[in-house]
């Protein structure tokens, strides 16, 4: 049986390791196999001062002190992470990156051939401060906004601490994110309900049926995480609907090889960026009611990227 793996992410100090304090404490039953949990903790200093923390809870913990685990040789991720899976063997892993990291980077290791096998990668809770974030300061980091793209489940935490304007924003902004997020919660002190971590997605595997609104429809379509995109295919697919007077908006979020793209197309432009976003690949389209939208020719053009 694989091990689910959850990522318990957010920028320094927002209350990371408090919330997974939480977490641990909901845990099923000792005498159950279930209860078999553990951590992986990365800190940037050399000193673990957050596995100490979480050792007394009484499960597995291991850590990864001194360097990210994000960064691009991973060695130290997956050797940490292959020994507490040989070790311990545990029915679900929480992994604690550093504050300071690309998330990202230890997706695409759980996704590895050599680990994909092993583990199933749950949902990605990012835990914010809703103080921060309308804080330019923070939102022009790039390692922010990958916290915040990655979340499946994004978390405000510390309201005690906030005035109505900032939760507001944050749920604003948690509206307007793209691709949905599947909760937006409001939390004190970290209190993270743990069934958060197996939420299903919002969205359908499976074509999305139309939405009439008068004028206009919608369509989706969602792929699985492990189909890879071919970027130019992909490009030139939006490029051609950009010059389709039917077709008003286009976006969507696909892997290309071990990166993710974020396309946009308004206002007959097409822009394409690089993504944190890691949960699965998805088109959505909105076209002009009239004349019939051809759903087939679109859908067979998807399919040969």
């Amino acid at each position: 049986m694989k091990t689910s793996v959850n990522l318990i992410t957010g920028f320094l100090g927002v209350g990371k390791t408090t919330a997974l304090l939480h977490l641990l404490a909901q845990r099923p039953p000792q005498h159950t196999s279930a209860a078999r949990w553990a951590v992986l903790v990365n800190e940037f200093g050399q000193v673990g001062i957050d596995g100490a923390t979480l050792t007394q809870s009484g499960v597995a913990v291991r850590e990864v002190p001194g360097g990210c685990i994000c960064c691009s040789a991973q060695l130290p991720l997956r050797v940490s992470l292959t020994r507490l899976l040989r070790e311990v063997k545990p029915e679900r892993l929480l992994i604690e990156p550093t504050g300071l990291g690309h998330p990202a980077g230890v997706i695409d290791v759980l996704r590895s051939e050599d680990l994909a096998s092993a583990v199933e990668l749950r949902n990605v809770i990012c835990l914010v401060d809703p103080r921060q974030l309308s804080d330019d300061k923070y939102r022009s980091l790039e390692t922010y906004q990958d916290q915040l793209a990655l979340a499946d489940v994004l978390v405000a935490n510390k309201c005690d601490l906030a005035n109505p304007e900032q939760l507001q924003a944050f749920e604003d902004f948690a509206a307007q994110c793209y691709p949905p997020k599947r909760l937006a919660a409001q939390v004190t002190h970290g209190a993270l309900d743990a069934a958060w971590m197996e939420l299903e997605s919002t969205g359908m595997h499976t074509t999305v049926p139309a939405h009439d609104s008068s004028a206009f429809v919608t369509r989706g379509w969602v792929f699985p995480a492990q189909r890879v995109f071919d970027a130019a295919r992909l490009k030139a697919l939006f490029e051609s609907w950009a010059r389709d007077p039917n077709i008003v908006r286009a976006k969507g979020v696909l892997r290309i090889g071990r990166d993710w793209r974020l396309l946009n197309l308004v206002g007959g432009q097409v822009d394409m960026q690089p993504i944190a976003y890691r949960r699965d690949s998805r088109v959505e389209l909105i076209v002009r009611a009239q004349p019939v939208p051809d759903w087939a020719a679109i859908e067979a053009g998807l399919q040969v990227l």
